[in-house]
């Protein structure tokens, strides 16, 4: 049986996968900073900006798209999680944004809808 765990490691392979053939270099995966958490950290193709990755994954649509269940408690914690990264990397200033990646698994090829400037710091 599949768990959401099953699926939401899925959905950040695939997530992983689309950045890494759209240029972006996966710098972390499962960020971790006391209790916040962001899925990816990467730097962007052009070598310019942290992009700080949370990943949805959904395998059906009943709960909603993926995307829509990012909470504004959800952006301050991975605005935390954001901070403890470059504060480790004494990055702090550094030209950063927000993305999410949507997955929606269904039983065809996995659909990947990727936001880039989701939201602001």
């Amino acid at each position: 049986m599949t768990t959401t765990n099953d699926i939401g490691d899925r959905g950040e392979e695939i997530a992983a996968a689309h950045l890494d053939d759209a240029g972006y270099r996966i710098l972390a995966r499962n960020y971790r900073h006391q209790r916040h958490e962001v899925d990816l950290v990467c730097e962007d193709p052009d070598g310019d900006e942290f992009v700080f990755v949370e990943v949805k994954t959904r395998s059906g649509t009943e709960f909603g798209v993926p995307e829509a269940s990012i909470t504004e408690e959800k952006r301050q914690s991975l605005r935390a999680a954001a901070r403890g990264y470059l504060h480790g990397e004494e990055a702090e200033g550094a030209p950063a944004r927000f993305d999410v990646v949507a997955i929606m698994l269904t039983d065809g090829s996995p659909e990947v809808r990727h936001y880039e400037n989701a939201f602001w710091a």
